[in-house]
């Protein structure tokens, strides 16, 4: 939620100039690849989505609906903010996630203002028509900043969202030595073949009930993880025992997003070890051959995101190897 994030003819606020409109999947996504890619740069938000991406991560699911769940706004024909709401059951709850951007030129003129109040509006909308998460749970709009983002922070603050959980965004240069990690006797890594990706998967999932309000799944998610344009599954590190997948690291690089940060960054993008093989070394042993591939693959740079307050340890751990802290960001909450 920065101010770009959350920051109108008479349209949204009766400022001259200013439409309002639904997404067109069909032609929209160059100009909104182009107003992600400005206000994230401005504002230090490492992501710099494709095309081909938004094609992907704005599919239709169980959660969102683009022609109902997207608002443009344009100015003289050009698009100068947006904002897309949607729903996830999470730990009992339903959290309806709320992402604007504005572009810089186009902020303090009340857009930010105008797409959040719109967002919270078609939240209720949706769970009043009962196809916005389960009417029995509690909702939460939820959104989220860098912490580094000032203006951010207080606009949040003045929509009255509360600052509910820290992560952060960690980096290990690779120029640095990287230990050796055994793998723990019995277990090995195999190369990723087409016919593991469901146990991969399904393993993955299951690791992650474990934290901070594990999201409810559903198939279009393994659609959409597998259909990502930079995936690799080459540099996937899985540990097996036997048939049984005790822990996997996706490794990913987004070559947009690099030419954008000036750097050759590989991501572990899932650290995640099944609970009966905690405490092993089973982790360990796959960051040390993530590092590897990514600094084989000609990064400069590895970097991964945690949960301030992870139940498994992960920040410690990942200290360990290296990382350290790059970025803070926040959660920020309220009631729906």
């Amino acid at each position: 939620m920065t101010s770009s994030s959350m920051s109108t003819e008479t349209g949204p606020s009766g400022s001259v100039g200013l439409v309002e409109r639904a997404l067109d999947r069909e032609t929209d996504l160059p100009a909104l690849v182009d107003l992600i890619t400005e206000v994230n740069a401005l504002d230090g938000i490492p992501w710099f989505p494709t095309v081909a991406q938004l094609e992907v991560d704005w599919a239709p699911a169980p959660g969102f609906d683009p022609p109902r769940d997207v608002l443009l706004v344009e100015e003289a024909g050009r698009l100068v903010g947006a904002v897309q709401v949607q729903w996830r059951e999470r730990d009992g709850k339903v959290v309806h996630v709320i992402e604007p951007w504005v572009r810089p030129a186009a902020r303090r003129r009340g857009i930010g203002r105008r797409l959040v109040a719109w967002s919270e509006a078609r939240a209720r909308e949706a769970v009043e028509a009962g196809t916005g998460g389960s009417p029995d749970l509690p909702h939460v709009l939820s959104g989220g900043t860098a912490t580094s983002i000032a203006p951010a922070m207080a606009f949040a603050d003045a929509l009255g969202y509360a600052r509910t959980r820290y992560g952060f965004i960690m980096r290990r240069d690779l120029g640095q030595p990287i230990a050796d990690a055994p793998m723990p006797e019995g277990l090995e890594t195999r190369p990723v073949a087409p016919d593991q990706h469901r146990r991969i998967w399904e393993a993955d999932v299951e690791a992650f009930k474990d934290h901070y309000e594990a999201a409810v799944r559903h198939e279009e998610d393994f659609v959409q993880f597998f259909a990502n344009p930079d995936l690799d599954t080459t540099m996937w590190q899985v540990a097996w025992d036997g048939d049984e997948v005790a822990g996997s690291i996706v490794n990913t690089i987004y070559p947009v997003e690099n030419e954008h940060v000036g750097l050759d960054v590989g991501w572990l993008d899932h650290v995640s070890v099944r609970r009966p093989w905690r405490g092993r070394g089973v982790a360990s042993a796959l960051i040390s051959r993530s590092l590897r591939v990514l600094r084989d693959r000609g990064m400069s740079v590895a970097s991964l995101g945690v949960d301030a307050e992870n139940p498994t340890g992960a920040l410690g751990l990942y200290e360990r190897h290296g990382f350290t802290v790059h970025q803070t960001f926040v959660t920020l909450r309220k009631p729906l």
